[in-house]
Protein backbone atom coordinates (compact mmCIF):
# COMPACT_ATOMS: atom_id res chain seq x y z
CA UNK A 1 0.00 0.00 0.00
CA UNK A 2 1.32 3.43 -0.92
CA UNK A 3 0.76 6.11 1.69
CA UNK A 4 0.14 9.72 0.71
CA UNK A 5 0.59 12.87 2.81
CA UNK A 6 -2.92 12.63 4.26
CA UNK A 7 -2.46 8.98 5.29
CA UNK A 8 0.79 9.92 6.98
CA UNK A 9 -0.86 12.86 8.75
CA UNK A 10 -3.60 10.52 10.00
CA UNK A 11 -1.03 8.01 11.27
CA UNK A 12 1.08 10.70 12.90
CA UNK A 13 -1.96 12.16 14.67
CA UNK A 14 -3.15 8.75 15.89
CA UNK A 15 0.29 7.79 17.19
CA UNK A 16 0.27 10.96 19.29
CA UNK A 17 -3.33 10.50 20.47
CA UNK A 18 -5.10 7.28 19.52
CA UNK A 19 -8.20 8.32 21.46
CA UNK A 20 -9.04 11.40 19.41
CA UNK A 21 -12.47 11.45 17.81
CA UNK A 22 -12.94 11.07 14.09
CA UNK A 23 -14.19 14.67 13.98
CA UNK A 24 -10.99 15.97 15.61
CA UNK A 25 -8.82 13.79 13.39
CA UNK A 26 -10.65 14.92 10.25
CA UNK A 27 -10.15 18.56 11.22
CA UNK A 28 -6.44 18.01 11.94
CA UNK A 29 -5.77 16.42 8.54
CA UNK A 30 -8.10 18.64 6.52
CA UNK A 31 -10.73 16.09 5.49
CA UNK A 32 -14.46 15.72 5.96
CA UNK A 33 -15.45 13.28 8.69
CA UNK A 34 -16.75 10.74 6.16
CA UNK A 35 -13.57 10.92 4.04
CA UNK A 36 -11.44 10.58 7.16
CA UNK A 37 -13.47 7.59 8.29
CA UNK A 38 -13.01 5.92 4.87
CA UNK A 39 -9.24 6.51 5.03
CA UNK A 40 -9.08 5.04 8.53
CA UNK A 41 -11.04 1.99 7.39
CA UNK A 42 -8.59 1.42 4.52
CA UNK A 43 -5.57 1.85 6.82
CA UNK A 44 -7.05 -0.63 9.30
CA UNK A 45 -8.12 -3.23 6.71
CA UNK A 46 -4.75 -3.07 4.92
CA UNK A 47 -2.95 -3.76 8.20
CA UNK A 48 -1.09 -0.44 8.41
CA UNK A 49 -3.03 0.23 11.62
CA UNK A 50 -2.84 -2.96 13.66
CA UNK A 51 -4.90 -1.85 16.63
CA UNK A 52 -5.48 0.74 19.32
CA UNK A 53 -3.96 0.22 22.74
CA UNK A 54 -3.33 1.92 26.04
CA UNK A 55 0.42 2.11 26.76
CA UNK A 56 0.83 0.95 30.32
CA UNK A 57 3.74 1.60 32.65
CA UNK A 58 5.34 -1.65 33.78
CA UNK A 59 7.01 0.31 36.58
CA UNK A 60 3.73 1.74 37.86
CA UNK A 61 2.16 -1.73 37.69
CA UNK A 62 4.87 -3.14 39.94
CA UNK A 63 7.22 -4.64 37.32
CA UNK A 64 10.06 -2.10 37.05
CA UNK A 65 12.83 -4.57 36.16
CA UNK A 66 13.26 -5.11 32.42
CA UNK A 67 15.40 -8.04 31.33
CA UNK A 68 16.65 -8.70 27.81
CA UNK A 69 17.02 -12.45 27.39
CA UNK A 70 18.79 -14.29 24.58
CA UNK A 71 17.83 -17.93 24.19
CA UNK A 72 19.42 -20.75 22.20
CA UNK A 73 17.53 -23.90 21.33
CA UNK A 74 18.85 -27.39 20.68
CA UNK A 75 17.84 -27.06 17.02
CA UNK A 76 15.79 -25.03 14.59
CA UNK A 77 13.49 -27.65 13.15
CA UNK A 78 9.99 -26.31 12.60
CA UNK A 79 8.60 -28.51 15.38
CA UNK A 80 11.16 -27.22 17.90
CA UNK A 81 10.46 -23.59 17.01
CA UNK A 82 6.71 -24.12 17.21
CA UNK A 83 6.91 -25.85 20.59
CA UNK A 84 9.14 -23.12 22.04
CA UNK A 85 6.94 -20.33 20.65
CA UNK A 86 3.80 -21.94 22.08
CA UNK A 87 5.46 -22.13 25.51
CA UNK A 88 6.84 -18.57 25.44
CA UNK A 89 3.39 -17.15 24.60
CA UNK A 90 2.09 -18.66 27.87
CA UNK A 91 4.60 -16.77 30.05
CA UNK A 92 2.80 -13.62 31.24
CA UNK A 93 6.04 -11.73 31.90
CA UNK A 94 7.27 -11.93 28.29
CA UNK A 95 6.50 -8.58 26.69
CA UNK A 96 8.19 -9.24 23.34
CA UNK A 97 9.69 -12.29 21.65
CA UNK A 98 11.60 -12.28 18.36
CA UNK A 99 12.98 -15.18 16.33
CA UNK A 100 16.51 -14.02 15.51
CA UNK A 101 19.33 -14.63 13.12
CA UNK A 102 22.83 -14.75 14.55
CA UNK A 103 24.25 -16.29 17.69
CA UNK A 104 20.96 -16.77 19.57
CA UNK A 105 17.66 -18.14 18.34
CA UNK A 106 15.31 -15.84 20.28
CA UNK A 107 15.40 -12.46 21.97
CA UNK A 108 12.86 -11.72 24.71
CA UNK A 109 12.01 -8.62 26.69
CA UNK A 110 10.71 -9.58 30.12
CA UNK A 111 9.20 -7.48 32.92
CA UNK A 112 9.81 -8.55 36.53
CA UNK A 113 9.03 -7.17 39.99
CA UNK A 114 12.61 -7.53 41.21
CA UNK A 115 15.62 -9.86 40.96
CA UNK A 116 13.89 -12.58 42.97
CA UNK A 117 10.90 -12.43 40.64
CA UNK A 118 13.19 -12.76 37.61
CA UNK A 119 14.87 -15.74 39.26
CA UNK A 120 11.40 -17.34 39.55
CA UNK A 121 10.64 -16.57 35.88
CA UNK A 122 14.02 -17.98 34.85
CA UNK A 123 13.62 -21.16 36.90
CA UNK A 124 9.96 -22.01 36.37
CA UNK A 125 9.31 -20.55 32.92
CA UNK A 126 12.39 -20.02 30.76
CA UNK A 127 14.42 -23.04 31.87
CA UNK A 128 11.34 -25.25 31.59
CA UNK A 129 10.55 -24.28 28.00
CA UNK A 130 11.12 -27.00 25.41
CA UNK A 131 14.46 -27.26 23.62
CA UNK A 132 16.19 -24.44 25.57
CA UNK A 133 19.93 -25.04 25.85
CA UNK A 134 21.26 -21.59 26.74
CA UNK A 135 19.82 -18.51 28.45
CA UNK A 136 21.72 -15.21 28.55
CA UNK A 137 20.12 -12.43 30.61
CA UNK A 138 20.96 -8.72 30.66
CA UNK A 139 19.26 -6.21 32.94
CA UNK A 140 18.21 -2.83 31.57
CA UNK A 141 19.61 0.00 33.65
CA UNK A 142 17.48 2.76 32.14
CA UNK A 143 15.01 3.14 29.29
CA UNK A 144 16.33 5.62 26.73
CA UNK A 145 13.75 5.25 23.95
CA UNK A 146 10.54 3.27 23.59
CA UNK A 147 8.79 3.75 20.28
CA UNK A 148 5.65 1.99 19.18
CA UNK A 149 6.80 1.79 15.57
CA UNK A 150 8.62 3.47 12.74
CA UNK A 151 8.11 7.20 12.90
CA UNK A 152 5.71 8.38 10.24
CA UNK A 153 8.10 11.28 9.65
CA UNK A 154 10.38 8.75 7.93
CA UNK A 155 7.50 7.67 5.68
CA UNK A 156 6.72 11.32 4.92
CA UNK A 157 10.31 11.92 3.81
CA UNK A 158 10.09 8.85 1.57
CA UNK A 159 6.81 10.06 0.01
CA UNK A 160 8.29 13.52 -0.59
CA UNK A 161 11.44 12.11 -2.18
CA UNK A 162 9.37 10.00 -4.63
CA UNK A 163 7.83 13.13 -6.13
Amino acid sequence: MTLDRIDIAILDSLQKDGRMSNATLAEKVGLSQSACSRRLDILEKSGVIRGYHARLSNKMLGHPVIVIVNISLSGQADKQLREFETAVKRCPNVLVCYLMSGEYDYLLRIAAKDLEDYERIHKFWLSAMPHVTKINSSFALREVADRTGLGVETALIEVASER
